[in-house]
């Protein structure tokens, strides 16, 4: 598996944790204190697209790698919990890495 496969899900999950906890400060200004109405939308709007676009990477490293349906699944809602794809990129990259280490550190046969 190329490394850029694990790269790309390693970085729109940092940006879609990032993003939900951005939101979540936005929803707490919003309902607990009234302020930042436009704020909120623009942020779920933004955070919408791309959790989608999390969604297609991390389904793409999933199918390369091989997962069960029940791993696959707790990655790819892990983006809707607050603080959850932090430690789920973590471990997945740490079971991940071995794939694509394993793929470049084969000799070429001649």
């Amino acid at each position: 598996m190329k490394s850029s496969v694990l790269t790309r899900y390693r970085v729109m999950a940092y940006v879609t944790a990032v993003m939900l906890l951005v939101l979540c400060a936005c929803m707490v200004a919003k309902y607990g204190f009234k302020v930042g109405e436009d704020v909120t939308f623009a942020v779920s709007q933004v955070h919408g697209v791309l959790y989608i676009i999390y969604l297609i990477f991390a389904f793409d490293l999933g199918s390369k790698a091989r997962w069960p349906f029940g791993k696959l699944l707790w990655v790819l809602v892990s983006g809707t919990i607050p603080f959850a794809a932090f430690f789920v990129e973590r471990k997945i990259a740490e079971e991940t890495l071995p794939l694509v280490s394993g793929a470049q550190a084969d000799p070429v046969k001649v």
